[in-house]
C-alpha cells in the first residue's frame, strides 16, 4: 500500500493592499477563484509539465469568504512549486491580491487546529472592524465555516 504525503498550507487571501475593503468587496473569493488563479500560475511558471505533476494532489479544500483564509493541499513533492506560484499571483478575476502564508502543515489534525485558532482570531478582528453592523447572517455563515473545518477529515 502507497502512502501520499501531503502538505496543507494556510493562506490568507489580502485583497487590494491599497484600498480599505471593511465596508465592500470587489470580489467574492471562492474555491473556484483560488484555483484558477493559483493553476494559472503553476501553468505560467513551470510549464506544461510543472502544471501536470502538481495537478494530481492539488486542492483547495477551503476558503472562507468572509475571514479571506484558505487551505490548499498539495504533495510533499510539489509543495515548493504550489507555493512560489502561490507567491507569482497578482490579481483573482481583476482584483489585486496578495497571498499570505500563515502556516504549513504536514497532517490534518495539525492543519485543523490550526485554521480553527487562525479562523477564530481574524473573526474576532472582523467583527472589531464592522461593528454594529455585523448581521446574524454573517454569524450564522461564519458558525458554519468553523463547523466544516471541525468535520473535515
Amino acid at each position: 500500500m502507497v502512502r501520499y504525503r501531503n502538505r496543507y498550507l494556510i493562506l490568507e487571501v489580502i485583497l487590494d493592499p491599497e484600498k480599505d475593503f471593511a465596508t465592500d468587496d470587489s470580489i467574492i473569493i471562492t474555491q473556484y477563484n483560488i484555483s484558477k488563479a493559483i493553476k494559472d500560475s503553476i501553468l505560467l511558471n513551470f510549464g506544461e509539465c510543472g502544471f501536470a505533476s502538481t495537478l494530481g494532489s492539488f486542492q483547495v479544500r477551503y476558503v472562507n469568504p468572509i475571514t479571506k483564509l484558505c487551505i490548499i493541499r498539495t504533495s510533499k513533492e510539489d509543495y515548493q512549486k504550489v507555493w512560489a506560484a502561490i507567491t507569482m499571483v497578482r490579481t483573482i478575476g481583476n482584483c489585486p491580491v496578495l497571498f499570505n502564508l500563515l502556516d504549513l502543515n504536514g497532517n490534518t489534525r495539525a492543519c485543523k487546529n490550526t485554521a480553527l485558532r487562525f479562523e477564530e482570531l481574524k473573526f474576532e478582528q472582523y467583527k472589531l472592524m464592522v461593528g454594529f453592523r455585523l448581521s446574524d447572517d454573517v454569524n450564522l455563515q461564519m458558525q458554519n465555516c468553523l463547523e466544516k473545518i471541525r468535520t473535515w477529515d
